[in-house]
């Protein structure tokens, strides 16, 4: 009998039900978080709840830092010892370079484990949504190449959208320049922003916070056949991923 598909994602999914990564076997390969002079292993050395507390508190804003090529090779060696598939899930390459760095570990393990690393197009819940169904997939086939297939076609029906209050953020990431961040803040606006191929983007803009929930609404009504709806609030953010 085949031996099952081990599967692996890193730590910017976020499970709704985390029992989940203990039933599917899931390998959740930590990224690291360097903020005021510290670096953090995240989902081992920090706390959530705490960390946003802490977040919006101060103008810092973190630095995400992918795990090493060397850390990849680690994990991948160790599950080529029990499987000879493994399938690697990561956050959007258009917003981070883990999926990169996870395929250049590859390499080392051509001929002896057949690895595929997929780009889920999303982060957070999104990530977490993929992953559970690659889980599911897994259950179900033995062919990774009939998985990543299958996987692919779910990826397209998996939609964000984000209501956004601090602006210093999307200047970081290239989405405004600093004039707009300081009119932006002077006039109230909150973006509203998407997803679209993994890059994240500007979808409209709301002044009042009753607006963003108005706008979460019409995107979500959008959608007549609907699978799954997850919705993710925390200061100061408010995030709904929906997989149609």
């Amino acid at each position: 009998m085949p031996r099952k598909i081990k599967i692996v994602t890193d730590s910017t999914a976020q499970f709704s039900d985390p029992s989940l990564v203990v039933r599917h076997d899931i390998t959740v390969v930590p990224l690291s978080i360097r903020w005021r002079d510290h670096t953090y292993r995240e989902g081992i050395d920090l706390d959530p709840v705490d960390f946003l507390a802490q977040l919006s508190q101060h103008n810092t804003l973190p630095e995400l830092l992918p795990p090493s090529v060397e850390t990849f090779q680690a994990v991948y060696g160790k599950l080529a010892r029990e499987t000879d598939r493994i399938l690697s899930i990561h956050v959007s390459h258009a917003m981070h370079t883990t999926g990169q760095i996870a395929q250049a570990a590859t390499h080392s393990l051509l001929g002896r484990c057949n690895i595929a690393v997929v780009d889920s197009k999303s982060i957070g819940l999104g990530l977490a949504l993929v992953v559970e169904e690659a889980a599911r997939l897994a259950e179900i086939y033995d062919s990774l190449d009939d998985v990543v297939r299958l996987l692919r076609k779910q990826i397209a029906h998996l939609y964000a959208i984000f209501a956004v209050e601090r602006l210093a953020y999307l200047q970081r990431r290239g989405l405004l320049s600093q004039s707009q961040r300081l009119l932006g803040e002077m006039l109230g606006i909150r973006p509203i922003l998407t997803i679209e191929e993994g890059e994240l983007l500007a979808m409209e803009k709301v002044r009042m916070p009753a607006q963003s929930i108005d706008k979460l609404v019409e995107f979500m009504l959008e959608f007549i056949d609907v699978d799954q709806i997850l919705l993710l609030q925390s200061a100061p953010q408010l995030t709904e991923h929906t997989l149609a």
